[in-house]
């Protein structure tokens, strides 16, 4: 049953106010039991008020009196020399028909030993009293000697009625468990309220989705039904214009499927050693001729950045989005800084940023622009989010840059305010190096030679892949294989025969994915050529990366020219 917000308060309020009856008895047991007290303060609902111990006798009737507890004074042989109201009230008989006597007539009998021990050492301990009615009253005792100069000596004792004390402690457990039972019923609340707010992303997530493919989708549907439409007619004309449409939808098609790899880190990468200098020198041309003549655009590169490890067609690709961002916020012209710097970012600094403290080479795209509001840029990162008019921007762009950042070991973030810019600023580890060992000069891509009868075998579970890899290869004079899994390709595999090269997916049903097929191939071919083609970063089955000599990897999707390029180098040792 639901707690209403009146009872919670009124629970918590009995919580508090028995806890501090609990506390306030306590410490009074203490000090009494102690006697090296001078005054003792004594708490009214109203008024505070201060009792010097001056005598044997006075002080301590009008302590005990407004005690809330039983108390008693006694002389060392059990005679009561003062008890108040409430021992009296306990023991259900009047005060002048304890006081004057001893107290052992009100005890069992079997209590009796203990309480002689307490009259002679004091200290604490559970005994039975009994009033005239021969009701018994479990009761909680505490004694304490209070020697006094010149006076007689006397104990002082305080009887917590455990009954009552159950009561209490009865009622606190039950105001306890109603705390707990609303504070569980808060963490529901709060797990479900973060699991509406995730499922509402996943529903921005894949309605963005839904609505850019099915653009996509009409575009390449309706441009192949046109073009069947003109085969069925023996036309030829016009079909080109068609077939063009399609391949420019799937290519936007495919775009839109890196970003979402991309912000979903799982994009393949090819990570190599570069200077983040020289890969900034190398766009700023193609910067400055896509931001325009009215924006100015500077480059500052630190003298002793530090390399980095890093997908270079990536950081081109994530640098060039931020530059056109830039350029679309400032629409009267401005100022776009691009620079890089070195950062060491301390474990407190690392704990606000969401990052692994550490060496980082520092990559900021910096803009005179309009600026973000501090909402706008809490949801910048958010995938499908965008200021922009609606078809001018999918929201991918920043979510991209996000997911890159975070797969390649950094993180990104965005410091603005509106009307005077945006700085957006990519942290990634510094490697050790200059970055000059890995940088190649590009290889002009050249048309695949014709085979000379190598022997290939394609491993994928679509049909589709399989059907146009395996066309494409023995149209260029290779012999091809083909298998829809992994134990069917064991099995090709263990047969005699030539075998060049092995492509296969990496993802394959049958228990055995496309790394494991791979090593169970070179097991008995030992040296095997291996291309992985994947539609994402597998990293598991890819060993996280680190891929042995002789394996390649190429992302899907692919042109097909591109894929008979690179399995000619592959087979030929290039």
């Amino acid at each position: 049953m639901r707690m209403s917000a009146d009872e919670a308060v009124f629970w918590r309020r009995r919580a508090r106010e028995l806890e501090a009856r609990l506390q306030e008895s306590e410490e009074t047991l203490d000090a009494i039991r102690r006697g090296d007290i001078d005054a003792l303060v004594v708490s009214g609902a109203q008024q505070h008020r201060v009792y010097t111990l001056e005598s044997a006798d006075r002080p301590y009737r009008v302590l005990i009196e407004q005690m809330q507890e039983a108390a008693v004074t006694l002389a060392p042989d059990g005679t009561v020399l003062y008890c108040n109201r409430r021992l009296a009230e306990m023991l259900g008989t009047a005060q002048e028909r304890i006081v004057g006597r001893p107290l052992q007539p009100f005890l069992r009998e079997e209590d009796l030993p203990a309480f002689d021990r307490l009259l002679t050492n004091g200290g604490r301990g559970e005994i039975g009293l009994q009033g005239p009615d021969g009701r018994d009253v479990p009761v909680y005792i505490s004694l304490g000697l209070l020697p006094l100069e010149g006076e007689r000596p006397m104990l002082c004792g305080v009887l917590t009625d455990l009954t009552v004390q159950k009561g209490h402690l009865r009622e606190l457990s039950v105001a306890n468990a109603q705390l707990r039972a609303e504070s569980a019923q808060r963490e529901a609340a709060e797990a479900a309220l973060r699991q509406s707010q995730k499922m509402e992303a996943v529903g921005q997530l894949t309605g963005g989705i839904a609505h850019d493919f099915n653009n996509l989708l009409t575009g390449i549907m309706g441009s192949l039904d046109l073009v069947q439409g003109l085969l069925a007619r023996g036309q030829m004309a016009g079909m080109e214009r068609y077939v063009a449409a399609a391949m420019s939808s799937a290519s936007r098609a495919a775009a839109l499927t890196h970003r979402l790899l991309a912000f979903s880190r799982r994009q393949t990468l090819d990570p190599r050693r570069l200077s983040p200098n020289r890969l900034v020198q190398g766009l700023e041309e193609l910067v400055a001729r896509t931001v325009g003549p009215n924006i100015t655009l500077d480059v500052a590169l630190a003298a002793d950045a530090g390399a980095i490890l890093c997908d270079a067609s990536q950081l081109e690709n994530a640098l060039l989005n931020l530059a056109i961002n830039a350029r679309d916020a400032m629409p009267e012209g401005g100022t776009l800084v691009m620079q890089t710097a070195n950062a060491e970012i301390s474990p407190a600094l690392a704990a606000q940023l969401d990052m692994q403290p550490g060496h980082y080479v520092t990559l900021a795209v910096a803009d005179t622009g309009i600026g973000m509001s501090p909402e706008v840029a809490a949801r910048a990162f958010d995938p499908f989010f965008t200021t922009k008019p609606i078809g001018e921007g999918t929201g991918l762009g920043l979510s991209m840059i996000y997911g890159f950042a975070k797969q390649s070991g950094g993180q990104v973030r965005i410091e603005s305010q509106e009307g005077h810019g945006t700085t957006v600023r990519l942290y990634l580890p510094r490697h050790p190096g200059t970055g000059e060992e890995d940088e190649t000069a590009p290889v002009p891509a050249t048309a695949p030679r014709p085979g000379h009868g190598e022997t290939v075998l394609v491993v994928d579970d679509e049909p589709v892949i399989r059907m146009l890899v395996v066309e494409v290869l023995q149209d260029l004079g290779y012999a091809a294989l083909e298998a829809a899994d992994g134990p069917s390709a064991l099995e090709l595999l263990q047969e005699e025969g030539r075998l060049d090269l092995l492509v296969t997916d990496v993802g394959l049903p049958g228990g055995l994915n496309g790394r494991q097929l791979a090593d169970a191939a070179r097991a008995g071919r030992p040296g095997l050529k291996v291309l992985f083609i994947t539609g994402f970063a597998e990293t598991a089955a890819l060993g996280n990366g680190r891929l042995e000599p002789g394996m390649q990897v190429m992302t899907k999707p692919f042109a097909l020219d591109a894929l008979a390029t690179r399995i000619r180098a592959i087979i030929e040792g290039e």
